[in-house]
C-alpha cells in the first residue's frame, strides 16, 4: 500500500523554453501526442496505477489547455472529495519575476505538500513517455529505508539527447555524482529520467533549507549534495522511456509509436494510458484513399495518400494530397494535391491545395497552431 502513502507531484512546465513554438499556446504537459493523448497522460496514469490518489500538478504559464484537458480528473479516477487531482497555479513571492526552477516551484507549494498525510513524495516531469511501473519504484524505495531514490536509464553512443543529467553510480546502487550535460552522447551513460521518490519530511527539510540559502537548482543543490553524502539510491529502468526535450525529440519519439513493439509496451492492457474521452465518429476513407503504416485517430476524413504518419482527431486530408513521415494535429486541413514530408503541423493548420512543404528526419518543419499556408 505504498502508493496510498505517497503524494504525486508533476511539473507541467519542465523544458518549456527548449520546446519553442510547441509551447507558445500551451504548457509542455498539454502538448498533444500520439493522435489522442497529451504528454501529461503518461506519468499521471502511471501514478494512478501505482495507487497514488493525491496528485498535484505544478503550472507556470499557458496552462488553460492543461486545465481543460484534466478537468476534475475523472478519467484518471482522481475526482475525489478528499485529495484527488489538484492543479497548482504559479506561486511567486513579492518581487520575484518567476519560478527559476523546480526547486523554487516546490518551495512555493510547500503548504500543499505539508497539508497531507503522505509519507513519501513522487516527483516527475510531464515529458517522460513511458509505461514505467511506479508501484515497483515506490516498493523499492520503501525496502531501501527511504531517503531519496532516483530512476535512470542507460543510453548508448550516438543517442541524441537535449539537456540531461548524467549519473555516476556505485556498485551498491548509490549515486556518486550527477553532472548536467547536453548534446549527442559519445559513450554509454546512465541518464536521470526525471523521476524520483523522497521521504516527505526529508523533502520539506531540504527545500526549506535551500530557500533560506538562496539555492534554486534541484539537480545541483539537492541531488548532487545528497549524493556526496551517500543518501541517494538509484533504480535502473530498462524499458521504453524517452523524454521530450525539444521539437526533434518530440518528432522522433512520436515516430517511435509506429513501431508495434513500442506501442505494445506503452499501451499495455495491464496499465492503460488514460486520457480525456472525446466522442467522435470513426475515421472515414475516400474511394481513392491510401494509408500505410499510420496511426489515425477518430473523426479523420482521408481522401488522399498517408504514409508513416500520425494523424490526430478531426483532420481532413483532401483527394490527391500526400502526407508522409509527418504529424498532423487535431482539426488541421490538408487540401487537395498538397504534399507534406517530415512536417509537424499543429492544431487547426490549413495547408491549401498544391502547396509542398518538406523537412528532414533530423530537422522536421514545424507549422504553428492556426497557420494558413
Amino acid at each position: 500500500m505504498t502508493g496510498a502513502k505517497t503524494l504525486g507531484i508533476l511539473f507541467s512546465n519542465e523544458g518549456e523554453k527548449a520546446l519553442g513554438d510547441l509551447t507558445l499556446h500551451r504548457t509542455p504537459g498539454a502538448i498533444p501526442f500520439g493522435g489522442r493523448y497529451r504528454l501529461v497522460d503518461f506519468v499521471l496514469s502511471g501514478m494512478v496505477h501505482a495507487g497514488i490518489r493525491n496528485v498535484g500538478i505544478v503550472t507556470q504559464s499557458n496552462y488553460y489547455s492543461l486545465m481543460e484537458h484534466l478537468g476534475s480528473g475523472r478519467e484518471w479516477d482522481l475526482a475525489r472529495k478528499i485529495g484527488g487531482l489538484t492543479v497548482l497555479p504559479p506561486y511567486v513571492r513579492t518581487g520575484a519575476d518567476d519560478f527559476r526552477s523546480n526547486l523554487a516551484a516546490l518551495s512555493g507549494i510547500m503548504e500543499y505538500i505539508r497539508s497531507g498525510s503522505a509519507e513519501y513524495v513522487l516527483l516527475s516531469e510531464c515529458g517522460l513517455i513511458s509505461a514505467m511501473d511506479l508501484k515497483a519504484v515506490l516498493a523499492e524505495h520503501a525496502k531501501n529505508g527511504g531517503g531519496i531514490t532516483v530512476v535512470y536509464g542507460r543510453r548508448g553512443p550516438g543517442a541524441s539527447e537535449g539537456r540531461r543529467l548524467s549519473l555516476s553510480i556505485a556498485e551498491d546502487g548509490r549515486l556518486c555524482d550527477a553532472v548536467p550535460c547536453s548534446g549527442p552522447l559519445t559513450q554509454e551513460e546512465d541518464v536521470y529520467l526525471g523521476t524520483c521518490v523522497m521521504d516527505k519530511a526529508l523533502l520539506i527539510r531540504l527545500v526549506t533549507d535551500a530557500a533560506q540559502h538562496g539555492l534554486y537548482s534541484f539537480d545541483r543543490d539537492i541531488l548532487q549534495r545528497q549524493a556526496a553524502e551517500g543518501a541517494v539510491r538509484c533504480i535502473r529502468f530498462d524499458g521504453y522511456a524517452e523524454k521530450i526535450s525539444g521539437l526533434q525529440s518530440y518528432y522522433s519519439v512520436s515516430m517511435d509509436l509506429l513501431d508495434k513493439a513500442v506501442r505494445d509496451e506503452l499501451f499495455s492492457s495491464a496499465r492503460p494510458i488514460y486520457t480525456k474521452v472525446r466522442d467522435e465518429v470513426p475515421a472515414r476513407f475516400g474511394l481513392h484513399a491510401s494509408v500505410n503504416n499510420c496511426l489515425l485517430a477518430d473523426g479523420c476524413i482521408i481522401e488522399g495518400r498517408v504514409e508513416n504518419s500520425i494523424i490526430f482527431r478531426g483532420v481532413r486530408i483532401g483527394a490527391g494530397a500526400e502526407v508522409k513521415n509527418s504529424i498532423v494535429m487535431q482539426g488541421a486541413v490538408i487540401d487537395a494535391n498538397a504534399e507534406l514530408d517530415f512536417v509537424v503541423a499543429d492544431k487547426d493548420v490549413l495547408i491549401r491545395g498544391g502547396r509542398r512543404i518538406s523537412g528532414y528526419r533530423t530537422y522536421p518543419v514545424y507549422i504553428p497552431k492556426g497557420t494558413s499556408i
